[in-house]
């Protein structure tokens, strides 16, 4: 078993719990945000579904400029809705998934570099950029989505088991004995 293979069962869990959350994103609260400083919730969403599409990057080059001196910026893609959402979420993390299921260990090994403006951001074994850039960095942002949830009284899904809104019937007596 490869690494990318051993990576697999919590990557699956990862998504099916990234899509039960952004299965709830409500249409009519897209540009709703708690702060001037934050970003809305369709951002932040947005956000969410498509950074899984890094992780096959990451695999498949040696290196990203997400803005090149003389080039165009990364631009994602725009979406406006949760049906988008669902759609682009579903393609990125089925080609992450892939990307994934076949790397070989010597390429999850080999450094990967992310540059601004053609300067070094950070360098890392590919293994560790997923693992850390990829994967935890979606996690990061999905909690933050569920908080924007509670602001706005959307239940907050069970992602690790059950949510206080998700809560089994008789759950609290049984943690009270």
């Amino acid at each position: 078993m490869t690494i990318g293979q051993s990576m697999l069962p919590e990557f699956d869990q990862e998504m099916q719990s990234t899509r039960k959350t952004l299965e709830r994103v409500p249409d009519d609260k897209w540009n709703w945000k708690p702060h001037e400083k934050s970003g809305t919730i369709g951002w932040l969403a947005s956000h969410v579904a498509t950074m899984v599409g890094w992780l096959p990057i990451t695999i498949n080059t040696e290196e990203l400029d997400y803005a090149p001196v003389g080039g165009p910026s990364f631009e994602p893609p725009k979406i406006s809705n949760r049906k988008e959402l669902l759609a682009v979420f579903d393609k990125e993390s089925g080609a992450a998934r892939a990307a994934l299921a076949k790397v070989s260990d010597a390429e999850m090994l080999k450094n990967w570099k992310l540059l601004a403006g053609g300067k070094e951001i950070l360098s890392m074994p590919r293994v560790a950029c997923i693992r850390g850039m990829v994967l935890n960095h979606l996690i990061h942002h999905r909690a933050q989505l569920t908080v924007y949830f509670r602001l706005i009284g959307v239940p907050v899904p069970g992602l690790y088991g059950p949510s206080a809104d998700e809560a089994q019937p008789g759950a609290a007596e049984a943690a009270a004995n």
